[in-house]
């Protein structure tokens, strides 16, 4: 039997949803998820996108991207 108290603080978000939260486009979400960049739960024909996998990859990209400058190349 499933113990689902594992479960109670998963939280899933739409393709939508991720997308809005990251200011992409849900193409760039369906990307992610098919590269394997993104882990997603397919229920159906629709993906959900565990919040935290969200968290955890902006994280990452941050730390790859390195510190912001604060000033813009012209």
């Amino acid at each position: 039997m499933i113990e689902l108290q594992k479960f109670e603080d998963a939280h899933y978000l739409t393709v939508a949803e991720v997308a809005a939260a990251m200011r992409v486009s849900r193409m760039t979400v369906y990307r992610l998820v098919h590269a394997g960049d993104l882990p997603a739960v397919r229920f159906g024909r629709s993906y959900r996108v565990p919040e935290r996998a969200v968290e955890e990859y902006l994280t990452a990209e941050e730390h790859a991207a390195g510190p912001f400058q604060g000033r813009m190349a012209i």
